[in-house]
């Protein structure tokens, strides 16, 4: 894509936005107030608010490779306590996505240097349930099942972290796990039950 092309898309945007509304920025700069909090792929072909029909200011958005959910990595953490504590979020969502590039490249017997790590979190999830996707004989179909078998391991990563525990306990905040399906443009609802989920994680995530 060219960068100068960029610039005069935006202007055209800019245009278009005032045109309608000329007041349509400074309301924006008033602040913001999402009520979901979106952790998705980075993937480029999977735009958060696009999918979602949202507009500026619905949705706090963080993106990585593989939709991941790591108590290491600070930046999702950091993420997650803003979005909670400070911005009052009432949803997180993890959404994944049929054919997630990051998912594939994880199973495959390849040294990725600085992704290693990365990728052997997603490996650990194969692990786990490594009964179940072995049984699965179409490559395609067993890849897809991995991606929800994710997603489902991601929000249970969120549920972990102290902040949310304490807010989902509450019922100040709801956690939702979702694919997107690349082939039709339909987000599917996985309908994990988490408070089955968190009654589990009670015997050893048990925060007073």
């Amino acid at each position: 894509m060219n960068i100068e092309k960029i610039f005069e898309n935006n202007r055209k945007w800019v245009m278009e936005k005032l045109s309608k509304d000329d007041e349509y920025f400074e309301k924006l700069a008033i602040g913001q107030s999402p009520e979901v909090l979106y952790i998705g792929c980075s993937d480029s072909r999977v735009t958060a608010e696009k999918l979602m029909g949202a507009k500026p200011g619905e949705v706090f958005v963080y993106r990585n490779i593989a939709n991941m959910v790591s108590s290491l990595d600070f930046s999702a953490m950091s993420v997650i306590q803003y979005a909670v504590q400070q911005l009052k979020v009432k949803h997180i969502v993890v959404v994944g996505h049929y054919q997630c590039g990051g998912v594939k490249a994880a199973m495959k017997s390849k040294d990725y240097g600085i992704l290693n790590p990365w990728f052997r979190t997603i490996r650990d999830v194969y692990r786990h349930y490594e009964d179940e996707l072995e049984l699965i004989v179409d490559e395609k179909e067993k890849y897809d099942r991995l991606v929800e078998l994710n997603v489902k391991e991601q929000c249970i990563n969120v549920l972990k972290t102290s902040i949310v525990q304490k807010a989902y306990r509450k019922k100040e905040v709801k956690i939702h796990s979702w694919v997107w399906d690349i082939h039709s443009g339909r987000l599917i609802d996985l309908g994990i039950d988490f408070d089955k989920v968190l009654e589990h994680l009670m015997k050893v995530y048990h925060l007073d």
